[in-house]
Parts: structure tokens; sequence; C-alpha cells
């Protein structure tokens, strides 16, 4: 019997000794890998948005934003649908005038506080409030978004929430007693969080009146081109889903689609959140006048991947403005910083004008040279430096469909994949050398000092 248990708990340590190194190691790099979605800017710089121009006999939609910040897409693709249409007056706002951090390290400078807001229409609710997924869902510090969306609601604003921003809503008590959706990953734990909202699945957006929710991410150019149709028409949708190089528009109905469940093949995104500690880091060359779905198409699909990280830089440093009038603030210059694996450079514009010829040196990457939907290119290269595997699962992330691209890559991060098998090897033979260690010791005191010798005088 104590042989028994002897073997047994030499069974367990030898077990827990192929865990420790894994567990250790993918437990801190998974940590930073969700860290560094939303890391914020640790310097004082807070630059002032460019004043845009009001215009009164335009209904104004606004997109909040947390003061912890918001997933990109969420935010910036609806922004561009309703800037692009010109029927709205089009403001990023938050509960403060300051920096916000948007996915993967965007800094973005919001237009308006909430009190500015609240100045601007002599406190009457803005016609429309589109609300992205935040960072810090189920936090005390959404409080002051929830509160003001109540506020907001309760003075006839049509609420439009993107992807997980519908939990915001449903916390808020916005979704209760009626239909609403949410991105493929969230809904089932929606389900249980807020059992008083009637959850659908398979269906790019739905539309419950006075709140339209929308699925996964870009799920949310649907909703905005809803939300356009319903005040400036189908004409006027039409024309903007052609602007902005959506193919996907489904006029007067939300398209159904094939409702996303999680798959074999999904454990690719494990593997690289807590084993790939290398990840390559990406400069991404803010420039002046680029579209907001440049940027979004660049920092969600490397940001969703969780296969690389992505620092902005500038050409001087300072912050610029996008094509619709939004700042944003570069953390760097290429220059300034030695951290860079590759300098990517989003835009057609910036392509066109070769704006990052000046860092030759770092081989700049133009991802938007030729014409197509600003995420194509972008899935196109991370294919081509990650894996098949890795870039599917970014795309049915962003819920995005890839049938029109050539996904051709390595078929699966192989290295990144035995990593963890490699650690849960080098702790066996680390608890091997220890136990052999400790029964080499063990047996030299059992066997005691050796015979003395004796002499005769």
């Amino acid at each position: 019997m104590r042989a028994l248990s002897r073997g047994t708990l030499t069974v367990l340590a030898f077990v827990l000794a192929a865990l420790a190194l894994p567990l250790a190691f993918g437990g801190i790099t998974l940590a930073a890998s969700f860290e560094n979605l939303h890391t914020p800017r640790t310097d004082a710089i807070s630059p002032r948005p460019v004043p845009r121009a009001h215009d009164p006999a335009k209904p104004t939609a606004v997109v909040v934003v947390g003061n912890e910040g918001a997933v990109v897409s969420d935010s910036l693709a609806p922004f561009e649908v309703l800037a692009t249409s010109g029927a709205f007056n089009v403001y990023t706002v938050a509960p403060e005038a300051r920096p916000v951090t948007l996915t993967g390290g965007l800094d973005l400078i919001p237009d308006l506080s909430f009190a500015d807001l609240d100045r601007l229409l002599a406190s009457a609710a803005p016609d429309v409030v589109v609300v992205p997924a935040l960072p810090d869902l189920g936090e005390p510090t959404t409080r002051p978004v929830t509160e003001w969306l109540r506020r907001q609601s309760g003075k006839g604003a049509l609420l439009m929430s993107v992807c997980n921003g519908s939990g915001v809503l449903a916390s808020a008590g916005l979704l209760d007693g009626r239909r609403a959706t949410a991105h493929w990953i969230g809904i089932d734990r929606f389900d249980d969080e807020f059992p008083a909202v009637d959850w659908i699945r398979g269906t790019r957006y739905v539309d419950d009146g006075s709140i339209v929710t929308t699925a996964g991410i870009l799920s949310g150019i649907d909703g905005a081109l809803r939300v356009t149709e319903r005040i400036a028409g189908l004409d006027v949708a039409r024309r903007t889903a052609d602007a902005v190089g959506w193919t996907h528009y489904s006029p007067g109905s939300a398209a159904p689609m094939a409702q996303n469940t999680f798959e074999a093949a999904d454990t690719v995104v494990g593997f690289n959140t807590a084993f790939r500690w290398d990840k390559p880091v990406l400069g991404v060359l803010l420039t002046a006048g680029i579209r907001e779905l440049e940027l979004t198409a660049v920092f969600d699909t490397y940001g969703q991947s969780l296969a690389v990280r992505t620092l902005t830089v500038g050409l001087d440093g300072g912050p610029i403005q996008s094509r619709h009038g939004l700042t944003f603030a570069p953390r760097a210059t290429p220059s300034t910083t030695d951290d860079l694996d590759r300098l990517i450079v989003p835009g057609a514009d910036a392509a066109a004008n070769h704006a990052g010829d000046r860092y030759a040196a770092l081989s700049p990457v133009y991802l938007h040279g030729k014409p197509g939907f600003p995420f194509d290119a972008v899935l196109e290269d991370l294919v081509r430096v990650t894996d098949t595997a890795t870039t599917r699962w970014t795309a049915r992330t962003l819920e995005y469909p890839t049938t029109h691209l050539t996904l051709d890559g390595s078929a699966w991060p192989w290295t990144i994949t035995l990593r963890p098998f490699g650690l849960a090897a080098l702790g066996l033979l680390a608890a091997l050398g220890i136990r052999a260690l400790v029964r080499r010791r063990g047996q030299s005191s059992t066997r005691g000092p050796g015979p003395i010798s004796r002499t005769t005088r």
C-alpha cells in the first residue's frame, strides 16, 4: 500500500512538473496579449480635436466611447458610413475630453465630451447614438456611459449598438423585453447574464424600433446603413454602401448569415495568445486624410489575430486628422523607436504618395495600393506573415466574408504549437534531474562513512 501511494505521488509530481512551465509562461503571455489591445498611453499628451462645422439642419449622430476605450471597428466603421452619407453631423463623444485608446493602441481624441455635446445641442438628445463594445463592460468605470445612455434614450435618441455594445445597452437595462443580437462569441454569455432580452442569432442586425443592435464587429456597417435608410432613405444608403465599398449591403432588411460557433481550428487563438511570446511589433504609420475604415482594417485585423502587436507612429509625431476629421495621436515616430519589426503604411492616399519612403530601411509595406475593401489587403498580409488558421479565425471574429479572397499560407503555426510541449519536456527533465540527485544523496547517507583503517604500532 505504501509503495502504491509513493508511486501515485511520484506520477503526480511528474505531471505537475510537466504542467508548471507551460502554465507559467502561457499565463504571463496570455495576460499580456489582452492587455496590449488597450494599453493606454503613458505620456501626458492631450491634443485638442479640430472643430468641425455643425449644420443645425441635419440630424446629429454620435459614436460614444468610454474612458477606457472601445473596439476600433465598432467605433470607426459606423462613423465612416454615417459621415460618408452626408446626411448627418457626426461626432465621437466620451465622458471626458481626453485621449481614449481603441483596439491595438490607436489613440483617438474624442470630438466632444458629454458636457460639450449638451452645450452644442442645448441639452437635447442626438438623433442617433452608436454604442461600440467597451473593454470594461460590467465594471464600475462604464457607469458614466450607461447612465448617459439612459438619459439619451429617455429623450428619444435612436440607439445602435455594435457587436458586444449590446452588452452595454443590456447592462443599462435598455434591452429588457426587446429583441437584440451580439457577437457570436458573446451572445451565449449574454443569454445567461441578461435573460430578459430575446437574443437573436443568425442575422447581421436586429431592428427593434428605437434600438438597433448588430452582430459582430463589421456587422456595424450593416447597422449604420440601416440607420441611414431609416433617416435619409434607401437611395442615400445605397450610394453610401457603394462609396465605402461594402458589397454585402442588403437594402431594407438584415441579411441572414450562418451563426458562427467555435470549431476545432479555433484553438489556434489559444496558442497565439498563450505561447506566441515573441509577437512581432508592427509600426502603423498614421497619415493625414486616411479613411477611418483603412485605419480600423489594420488595427482590428492584426489585433483580433492576437498574433502581432501594433504601435502607432507618425511622420513627425504630431496628431493627424482622418478623412472625416477625427483626430488621432501617434505614440512615436519610426526613427524614435527601436522596437519595430515591420512598418505598415495603411491608406490609398499614403500609398499613392509613398508616404513611408523616407523610412526605406524599414521596407514600408503599403497595404492599400490596389482597389478593394480595406480589410481585404490586411487579411492577405496577415496570412503571409502568420498562417491560414490564424487568418480564418480573425475573419470569423470580424464576421467578414472571405470567399472572394485567396488566403493561402502555412496551414498552422506549428512552431508555436510545439512550444508548450517543449516546455513540458523541460519540466520533466528538470524533475528527473532533481529526483536523481535526491536519490544519489539518499544512497550516500544510507551507506554511511566507509570503514576506518586501523594501524598497529
